[in-house]
């Protein structure tokens, strides 16, 4: 539900349904003009701002791996730009390939899947 004098969402579900980028901004809007004392309104919009922002980047963290070893990036360059460790960054890119289907096809074209895990460390543990 929204507040008449503040638009922003209580709810997840109507979080979600927000421009990521707006979500993004409303989140930090909130968290520079938060006051000494909010409302039940406030605390809730600011939970469920962070959790539609949450969601979003785990479904795009792992196109943003594979987009940063298409342009060359290494296994520990990810691994340090995500704060994770090369195993989890294999798991993360391994899951959007085999989960993330757009319009009925494959998120990410199969040549390139083969072409990116020909240089990435046969050793790492998944």
């Amino acid at each position: 539900m929204t507040d008449e004098h503040n638009r922003s969402p209580t709810r997840f579900v109507d979080a979600e349904q927000i421009s990521p980028f707006r979500v993004l901004l409303d989140l930090h809007d909130r968290a520079i003009g938060r006051p000494a004392t909010r409302s039940r309104h406030d605390v809730l919009a600011e939970l469920a701002l962070a959790a539609a922002v949450v969601l979003w980047w785990t479904r795009w963290q792992p196109m943003s791996i594979h987009a940063a070893l298409r342009a060359g990036a290494d296994l520990a360059d990810i691994a340090t730009a995500t704060g994770l460790e090369p195993a989890e960054v294999v798991r993360r890119r391994t899951d959007v390939q085999t989960q993330l289907v757009i319009g009925g096809r494959p998120a990410v074209d199969i040549e390139e899947v083969r072409t990116i895990r020909r240089r990435l460390p046969v050793r790492v543990n998944r």
